[in-house]
């Protein structure tokens, strides 16, 4: 089993820690976020991992190195020069990866009671969108859950992404004309809404299409322009605990959530 962890970001919301540190090795409960995300990959049976790197990249290598890799095969996509997006960061990573299995996608500054395992050998088949047998097996799947929030990623009565909605400004993505131009009050009565977790598998068949992408390109618009013509399934996760420690008010309270997972 092989996995990326996004580690590259600048850390904005965690100034000042991230003026002299990336936020990979911002400790929560005494362990930096980067640990714990590869103990938990190892843990659940992940052999390879590629880290992406940017904002103090030589610090994350250092800390590697200075571990030994903790004993595992770990390869860095280094995106000092410019930061690239997840989409980009997953195009840029296309040859650190082996070709033959589908890659579970982590954020490092997540933390989660998800069983990474069971997510990533989730059964991918899906309903093919025009005959409705599930014979079609999905590119990618997105760990989803309910909760509040302004922005749903939308699914078919299948489970599988037709669009994305805030339900703020009735904003619409979809590559499906009778969606964008439905009015959103319907689409929240026929459609599945769920939030994004941040963690999800993505299929190395995925790659060519990436091809006409440019070098910056966020993935989540990725499976949405191409969820037409590629099955991109939802897995939904009732009981998650999940949270995002990418900011300080989240920071404080890491500790006090590690304990609860």
């Amino acid at each position: 089993m092989q996995a990326m962890i996004f580690a590259a970001g600048l850390g904005t919301r965690l100034k000042p820690l991230t003026d002299h540190m990336p936020k990979a090795l911002v400790r929560v409960g005494g362990e930096p976020l980067l640990k714990r995300v590869i103990f938990r990959l190892r843990d659940a049976g992940f052999s390879r991992i590629v880290i992406n790197v940017h904002h103090f990249a030589p610090m994350i290598l250092d800390y590697l190195r200075e571990n030994g890799n903790f004993g595992m095969d770990i390869r860095i996509s280094d995106e000092s020069e410019t930061l690239l997006e997840t989409g980009g960061g997953i195009k840029k990573a296309q040859g650190l990866f082996d070709p033959h299995f589908p890659i579970l996608i982590h954020n490092v500054d997540i933390l989660s009671n998800v069983d990474l395992k069971a997510f990533y050998s989730h059964d991918r088949k899906v309903m093919c969108m025009d005959c409705g047998v599930p014979h079609d097996v999905a590119d990618a799947t997105l760990l989803v859950s309910w909760r509040k929030t302004k922005r749903y990623l939308l699914f078919n009565d299948a489970l599988r992404l037709v669009g994305w909605m805030n339900i703020e400004t009735g904003q619409v993505k979809s590559p499906f004309a009778e969606i964008r131009e439905a009015d959103p009050q319907v689409l929240r009565e026929k459609l599945k809404m769920y939030a994004f977790s941040g963690i999800h598998t993505f299929s190395p068949s995925l790659f060519p299409l990436m091809d006409r992408y440019p070098e910056k390109f966020p993935i989540m618009d990725f499976y949405l322009d191409n969820c037409k013509e590629v099955a991109i399934k939802g897995v939904v996760k009732d009981d998650l605990k999940l949270m995002d420690v990418g900011k300080q008010e989240t920071l404080a309270e890491a500790e006090n959530f590690l304990n609860t997972i």
